[in-house]
Formats: C-alpha cells, sequence, structure tokens
C-alpha cells in the first residue's frame, strides 16, 4: 500500500489517508480480505501521529470500505460494485464542480469549458 502525504494540501493528513486507500480499493489495487497496515506501523511509515491513523481508519470503516477485527488488524471490506461507483460519481462531480468554479472566475463559457473537457477526455473508451 502506497500513500503520498502532502504538507501544501488544503486536505487535513487523515483525510489524503482516506482519499488514497478509498482510491486503492476502487481501484482493486488493494483486494477484498486484504490485511492493511496497523495503525501504529502506518502512523511510523508515514512519520505521523497515532490517532491521526486511528481516525483515518475509523473513517474508513464507518463509511463501508474497511472491517475492523479485534486482535486481528484492519482488512479490505468486500465492496458493493453499486458502492463504489456511487462513490465514484461522487469524487467525480467534486472535481467537476471545482473545474466550474475555477472556470467562471476565469470567465470561460460553458462551450469553452465543455471543449476543455472534450479535448482531455480524448480517446478515454471508459464512457
Amino acid at each position: 500500500m502506497n500513500i503520498i502525504l502532502s504538507n501544501a494540501s488544503e486536505a487535513p493528513i487523515y483525510q489524503q489517508i482516506i482519499l488514497q486507500i478509498k482510491a486503492q480499493i476502487m481501484s482493486g489495487e488493494l483486494k477484498p480480505g486484504e490485511p492493511l497496515p496497523s495503525m501504529r506501523l502506518l502512523a511510523q511509515q508515514l512519520r505521523i501521529s497515532l490517532i491521526t491513523t486511528k481516525r483515518a481508519y475509523e473513517e474508513l470503516e464507518k463509511d463501508g470500505f474497511i472491517e475492523n477485527f479485534v486482535g486481528k488488524g484492519c482488512f479490505v471490506k468486500a465492496q458493493n460494485t453499486d458502492f463504489l461507483r456511487e462513490e465514484c460519481i461522487r469524487r467525480t462531480e467534486e472535481l467537476l464542480l471545482k473545474a466550474c468554479e475555477s472556470a467562471g472566475q476565469c470567465g470561460l463559457s460553458l462551450e469553452d469549458l465543455k471543449e476543455i473537457l472534450e479535448m482531455m477526455y480524448g480517446g478515454n473508451d471508459n464512457v
């Protein structure tokens, strides 16, 4: 499991951990049943507080991405594909909202924004 933290990010560290673990689960990089590092080990690896990793794991468990078994550790939970799709759509909507706000600040029209999106989406066949 690879997690990269950024001090320049506006997102708090625990949120950066959550987003990256969710992304790895949704992409299939982390498989159902796969163990996650212990909270203590992850804190040591990332050189952050144990409280921060605990908060991230608690949020991931609350959101249904991981399961915590006392004495055994945390494991990736089997995911409902509809739930994963909804989570992905929600993330995309958040990013598009930011892009729309930025475009509005630059004075770009909806047509300009569509053109940019079509160029960036390009040959992506994931439609």
